[in-house]
């Protein structure tokens, strides 16, 4: 299989961290690949419609795009516990702290465009702030329903990811007055796969 990928994009790390994580990672190729809004990357688009990664692209099979689905694929792959919960309360806290994490991403990626990716004379300051409002109120969501002490899921992989690349990003940070989720975090990235899967790399629009 191979993994089209990006070193700098949350997305793409959560697919790789999540394959580490369940022992699969050397059955992928993992190709780097610049994508943009504004930048047409065709060997991307030529197996996903929406020119993203990561894309998963499986001999004799067809591609599957996006992280999510990739990550329930690799869930299918291995034979240990599974990471994303099958059922119970369990399965809809995993998915919603990756939906968390999935939004946390979006906004941040909005933030960048309002303050440094778009040209400054088009620039919305209050489509920035209403974004960075998004950032606090999740951070302080997480802080209060984070299971930090529950076996790692699909929502702690995501939420791990994310946040490492918000700080990598110097965005608006979660750790003032969050200890619990700062700590979580820090545990987090000390962990293989997020050692094996280091962000590089700027954005090329």
């Amino acid at each position: 299989m191979k993994l089209l990928y990006q070193t700098h994009s949350p997305y793409a790390r959560k697919a790789l961290v999540f394959a580490y994580e369940v022992g699969i990672a050397e059955q992928i190729e993992v190709v780097h690949h610049e994508t943009s809004p504004t930048q047409r990357n065709k060997q991307v688009f030529a197996e996903n419609p929406l020119g993203k990664v990561p894309v998963l692209v499986r001999p004799g099979l067809s591609s599957i795009f996006d992280s999510d689905v990739i990550c329930a694929y690799f869930d299918t792959l291995h034979g240990g516990r599974k990471l994303i919960p099958t059922e119970g309360e369990a399965r809809w806290q995993a998915l919603r702290v990756q939906a968390v994490a999935q939004g946390l991403a979006d906004a941040g990626i909005n933030v960048r465009w309002e303050t440094i990716r778009r040209p400054e004379a088009l620039r919305y300051a209050p489509l920035r702030d209403g974004y960075i409002e998004k950032l606090i109120a999740s951070y302080d969501w997480l802080e209060r329903e984070l299971d930090v002490a529950s076996p790692m899921h699909i929502g702690h992989i995501a939420l791990g990811t994310v946040l490492g690349w918000l700080e990598f990003r110097e965005l608006p940070s979660f750790r003032a007055k969050r200890p619990r989720l700062a700590t979580w975090f820090d545990e987090f990235e000390a962990r293989p796969s997020m050692r094996a899967t280091p962000l590089s790399g700027e954005t090329v629009d």
